[in-house]
């Protein structure tokens, strides 16, 4: 989705910008980017989630769902929190050079995924709430009688794990729509508005998420920037990367709205199938990530049945009284 500048951007201070990054990349219940509109992650996340109609709401809703939570300022424009700025472009395809190397583009992938690492992390210490230690839900923390708020600020265990994972999620489902992994590229020469398209049908192995939340970050990082495909790329988008850079244009580099954006199905990469194919990409994705979620739960709270209380107080709008 195109998005104007924002006009306070130019005057955030590094420090304040190192200050936000940190936040979004390393704190336990923290706080709109070029990216799906709220209707699609809305769309995605109903057909990832079996959940109840309240609690998927809470979750998916286009306005005020978590999964949106990341596209409100300031975390709108703080590129790891929607996989923007991992562009890069091989020299066969780039004549006279790409001005960034695929090192460098990596680094700012895993940035994204250490953002959803942190928030998986956060996710599972905020469901300890969500059970007494006898294995009975409480029913105060898995009320839904009122909204949720996705301020990043101590709440009800429910709605702090669901928007730990929908902060956590939100990049996830975007890195399908501004990257290349799915596309097909247009008739034509390869170049930086044609940039080539990797045509993978199944889900991304570097966003093992879950594997990832058990291992050092040291270890994980060198992991996944082993199975990062060597011509993955994911739009320049003039937010801040992980460095604090806010590039004015991008100009030069393969950019989000010109040549890889799939935001929309009249966005410049959805045709051909592109944008169905990001799509079915990123509800697998959820999917696979819920699944993973549930699993971490029952490993890590198996006394008294605790982990699949926490799951079941996740699924059902009425835990206190559907949960045994």
């Amino acid at each position: 989705m195109s998005r104007p500048v924002p006009s306070w951007l130019p005057r955030m201070s590094c420090t304040a910008f190192a200050g936000l990054l940190t936040a979004a990349l390393t704190t336990v219940p923290a706080g709109p980017a070029r990216a799906y509109t709220g209707d699609n992650h809305e769309d995605i996340t109903r057909a990832a989630l079996p959940w109840q109609p309240l609690t998927l709401t809470e979750m998916a809703d286009a306005r005020d769902g978590a999964i949106n939570a990341n596209d409100r300022p300031p975390y709108f424009d703080v590129g790891p929190l929607h996989c923007d700025n991992a562009d890069y472009l091989a020299p066969r395809h780039a004549a006279s050079g790409y001005p960034r190397t695929r090192d460098e583009a990596t680094t700012e992938l895993l940035a994204c995924i250490r953002t959803s690492v942190t928030r998986f992390r956060n996710a599972v210490e905020a469901a300890d709430g969500l059970v007494d230690a006898d294995g009975k839900v409480r029913a105060d923390q898995s009320d839904l009688s009122s909204h949720c708020t996705w301020d990043d600020r101590p709440q009800r265990a429910k709605c702090a794990v669901l928007e730990q994972l929908g902060r956590g999620w939100h990049q996830i489902e975007d890195f399908y729509s501004h990257s290349n992994w799915s596309d097909r590229p247009a008739s034509g020469p390869i170049g930086l508005d044609n940039p080539p398209g990797l045509e993978r049908t199944g889900t991304a192995p570097f966003l093992d998420i879950r594997r990832y939340s058990a291992m050092k970050d040291a270890d994980w990082t060198r992991e996944a920037r082993e199975r990062i495909p060597a011509d993955l790329a994911t739009g320049c988008y003039p937010d801040f990367d992980s460095t604090g850079v806010n590039p004015p244009d991008c100009d030069g580099r393969v950019s989000h709205n010109r040549a890889l954006n799939k935001d929309t199905p009249a966005s410049a990469r959805s045709t051909g199938g592109n944008f169905r194919r990001a799509t079915a990409g990123a509800t697998a994705e959820i999917t696979r990530q819920w699944n993973d979620f549930k699993a971490e739960l029952l490993a890590k709270y198996p006394d008294h049945r605790r982990g699949a209380q926490m799951v079941c107080a996740l699924v059902h709008d009425d835990p206190a009284g559907a949960c045994p």
